[in-house]
């Protein structure tokens, strides 16, 4: 399944600061910010998540994260 997320991720720092986490929450997935989108988009790839997990993963390191259709 291929996830799309609104975010409120601001910057490369706060990524950098997710980068591990995410990759031990999703391991053998592919995600990524476009924080130049307007929305500050998460798209993750994965079969081992659904988007309530990432949304809850999200609120839980105090960022907004809403999936878009």
């Amino acid at each position: 399944m291929i996830y799309v997320f609104k975010t409120s991720v601001m910057s490369q720092k706060a990524v950098k600061k997710l980068t591990a986490k995410l990759n031990a929450f999703i391991p053998n997935s592919k995600w990524n910010f476009d924080l130049e989108d307007c929305d500050r988009i998460l798209r993750v790839e994965s079969r081992e998540v659904t988007a309530k997990q990432v949304i809850d993963f999200m609120n839980e390191y105090k960022f907004e994260c809403l999936e878009l259709e």
